[in-house]
């Protein structure tokens, strides 16, 4: 990896199991663009930010572990990415701190997912009301140019750009460079068994490194609408694996027979998963691999974040 290229920072938390929709809604995207060449890619695990919902601090591990052995399962190059935990960085809170001291209250309210949570009734901590400046300067952080994103994440951009504008016109730098979203193309919105967007918190997802068995049984509660002749989600789902053109004689031959449509949908994402699978249990069966893809990056991670806090000390007086 060589300096002279741009940055690209992705943040991944570790809240869950990993299922298809994750796969095909961004990891995919993201391992093509790290493994690409165009950019530096820095991959974070964001710990700090999945505090928020997990607060058990061994399925924080595990949680963590499982996504890296996901990512590298999936086909990321460890030798091309800076893989690393948010919270081995001490970096990352000390800028959030100077970003709350020129953030207003009334800026943050407007946030998506503090409105979301209000307009649930629900009780908002402060690490969810504080969200966006805590990504801010996870994005600021590494001079980032570009943040792979899905359409309805382009607010956390806006509010790096914000605050990274507002510190270098209030201290009169341009300490900070402003990144720009990078919108993921050809991203799939995965429906859940229940037609909902697949979603860990739906309960409604089918897992990306679960057993033949474990696939099939999620595929079989997949949800139809015995009116239509072809299940939608069924369908939806099947052409993530196969295009739509080579799917339209079996889904013609099988109007209405909803059953062989899912078995054969289970076979083709078996056939589609097994190598991801297998990947993965390889990686799992080497520990010392997750230990050392961590250590290196957090190695690599420190060293650029101290670097710009030490410009950032400067410009603030502190030093």
């Amino acid at each position: 990896m060589t300096d002279k290229k741009p940055v690209m920072l992705s943040g991944i938390k570790p809240t869950g199991e990993l299922h298809i929709g994750n796969y095909f809604g961004a990891m995919r995207q993201q391992v093509e663009l790290a493994n690409a060449g165009t950019h530096t890619p820095y991959l974070m695990v964001a710990d700090y930010h999945a505090l928020n919902t997990v607060q058990d601090a061994e399925e924080m591990r595990r949680r963590t572990r499982e996504l890296v052995m996901g990512y590298l399962a999936a086909g990321l190059d460890e030798k091309k990415v800076i893989l690393f935990k948010q919270s081995e960085v001490p970096a990352h809170t000390e800028l959030a701190w100077i970003f709350d001291t020129i953030t207003t209250v009334p800026y943050l309210m407007r946030a998506h997912a503090y409105k979301d949570a209000e307009a649930k009734g629900r009780e908002v901590s402060v690490g969810t009301f504080n969200y966006p400046v805590l990504m801010a300067a996870d994005i600021l952080l590494y001079n980032t140019a570009v943040v792979p994103v899905g359409q309805d994440q382009k607010q956390h951009i806006e509010y790096a750009r914000d605050i990274g504008e507002k510190f270098n016109r209030t201290f009169g730098t341009e300490t900070f460079r402003l990144p720009e979203p990078y919108i993921l193309p050809h991203v799939a919105v995965v429906p859940g068994t229940d037609g909902q967007k697949m979603s860990k918190s739906y309960g409604n997802v089918i897992p990306l490194f679960g057993s033949r068995e474990e696939l099939a049984k999620a595929v079989m509660s997949i949800v139809t609408d015995s009116s239509g002749e072809r299940p939608k989600n069924v369908y939806a789902i099947h052409t993530l694996v196969r295009s739509p053109k080579e799917l339209e004689a079996l889904y013609e031959q099988n109007k209405g027979n909803y059953k062989t449509l899912k078995e054969a949908l289970i076979e083709d994402l078996d056939h589609f998963l097994t190598p991801l699978r297998t990947r993965y249990e390889e990686v799992k069966s080497d520990p010392s691999l997750i230990e050392q893809v961590l250590m290196d990056g957090k190695r690599a991670a420190r060293a650029a974040s101290e670097a710009k806090m030490e410009e950032v000390r400067r410009t603030i007086g502190v030093v």
